[in-house]
């Protein structure tokens, strides 16, 4: 016979009426999730945005950690501000798609200066680096960016002009 002995949760922070705080939402992962689970229905249904699921995924950069955890994955390459979504499909003449995903408002996060400094970068590498704010924009920019020419057999000059992006939030300074 085995005891299951659950070890004593930590309580919860007060409030200043005393009262515990409420545990963090996390908006942003929520609405990413719904995103992808309908790009997968998209997938299913045979769309031309359905395409891009296989060739999409997430960064795992956020979200809580302790300092050791943090620690090893810097050790393993994680870059602050590098974006959530990466298509990796070649259109419009871009070579794949860097999407930094916000949550809908009024749940939506100021993009930190290290997020809007991958997108420059992301941009100035040849990428499509986009900022998305809620699911509804989000499904907008994948729609846009799958209806674009396939340019994926890129291969030096000639290559035809970059599309530029309509359907997301700006997120060049100036």
């Amino acid at each position: 016979m085995t005891l299951n002995i659950q070890k004593p949760r930590r309580p919860r922070a007060l409030t200043k009426s005393g009262a515990p705080r409420k545990r963090p939402v996390d908006w942003e992962g929520k609405e990413q999730a719904l995103l992808i689970r309908w790009l997968l229905g998209e997938r299913q249904r045979g769309t031309m945005v359905g395409r891009l699921y296989d060739l999409t995924y997430h960064v795992p950069n956020g979200g809580q950690r302790n300092k050791k955890t943090a620690s090893d994955l810097k050790r393993q390459g994680v870059k602050a501000g590098v974006s959530d979504l990466v298509v990796m499909d070649a259109r419009g003449g871009w070579f794949g798609l860097y999407m930094e995903f916000k949550a809908s408002p009024p749940h939506t996060a100021a993009l930190a200066e290290s997020q809007h400094d991958w997108l420059a970068l992301a941009e100035s590498r040849g990428y499509c680096a986009v900022l998305a704010v809620g699911l509804e924009e989000a499904k907008r920019v994948l729609s846009e960016y799958a209806s674009w020419t396939d340019t994926g057999n890129w291969n030096g000059p000639g290559r035809e002009p970059v599309v530029p992006m309509k359907s997301c939030t700006e997120w060049r300074k100036g």
